[in-house]
């Protein structure tokens, strides 16, 4: 089992910038894939983006060119850079590690992008 502590979440003006993070222990893999999900009040979780230990991404099209991710596998430590944020950025991100064994969650961070 894989945990996952996530930090960085708050309110930010639209326009703005946020940087999240989130750091795992415990058993972790070396071929794992690292992501952020997030989950708008009555709407499904999304991907946002991911990125595998190699450094390969991908990500939503509603977050390309505003949204980085990136990771420090020394740390552990995975990333989101998030720019140009939008109203409807606003939701519960939430980081997930995924390797052969299975899949974890973080406890979520929030987000509010105010107009």
């Amino acid at each position: 089992q894989v945990q996952l502590v996530e930090s960085g979440g708050g309110l930010v003006q639209a326009g703005g910038s946020l940087r999240l993070s989130c750091a795992a222990s415990g058993s972790i893999f070396s071929i794992n894939i690292m992501g952020w999900y997030r989950q708008a009040p009555g709407k499904q979780r999304e991907l946002v983006a991911h990125i595998t230990n190699g450094g390969s991404t991908n990500y939503a099209d509603s977050v390309k060119g505003r949204f980085t991710i990136s990771r420090d596998n020394a740390k552990n430590t995975v990333y989101l850079e998030m720019n140009s944020l939008k109203p409807e950025d606003t939701a519960v991100y939430y980081c997930n590690y995924l390797d052969r064994f299975g899949s974890d969650w973080g406890q979520g961070t929030q987000v509010t992008v105010s107009s």
